[in-house]
């Protein structure tokens, strides 16, 4: 147990770091698949809700906003998983992680996106990208009950002494 204890927050760190760092090459690329995620299908979502441009680039949404939270994410899970004194760095990074997913979910899941994402050409993630955003919702949310003592307002209240 005290192995657990003092290396658990590895895995779930390093899954979400590798997914978002995976994914940047995309993002940063403007690539085909990102291309038609963020402008082919949630810019024109956005844009019936009369907030065209959101998810263009440029927008407050756009993948390269995304891409750099996900960096910054990523650093920051990082940097707290390796250096002891910096955990609370770690705990900033899965909450940053969780916002940036749960973000990701409401679009797959509220959206025209949907939980398998078909291209424009007709192909077909196959739920991929939705079941990734899944796992990393769910380490970020261990992470965060791993290091809730690390986080503002989250300390452990002490009950007192009866």
């Amino acid at each position: 147990m005290n192995l657990l204890k003092r290396h658990g927050h590895l895995l779930p760190a390093l899954y979400i770091a590798f997914v978002f760092v995976q994914s940047l090459f995309f993002k940063f690329t403007d690539s085909p698949e990102t291309v038609y995620i963020f402008q082919g299908k949630l810019d024109p979502w956005a844009a019936s809700l009369g907030l065209p441009g959101l998810f263009a680039p440029g927008g407050l949404f756009s993948a390269h906003v995304i891409g750099s939270a996900e960096l910054i994410a990523s650093l920051l899970l990082l940097a707290g998983s390796f250096v002891p004194a910096w955990r609370r760095l770690q705990a900033l990074g899965a909450v940053l992680a969780l916002a940036i997913i749960s973000g990701a979910l409401f679009f797959h899941l509220c959206t025209p996106l949907g939980v398998q994402v078909v291209n424009g050409d007709g192909s077909s993630d196959g739920g991929e990208l939705f079941a990734l955003a899944c796992g990393v919702w769910i380490s970020a949310a261990i992470l965060i009950v791993l290091r809730r003592d690390l986080l503002p307002g989250w300390r452990r209240r002490r009950r007192p002494a009866a």
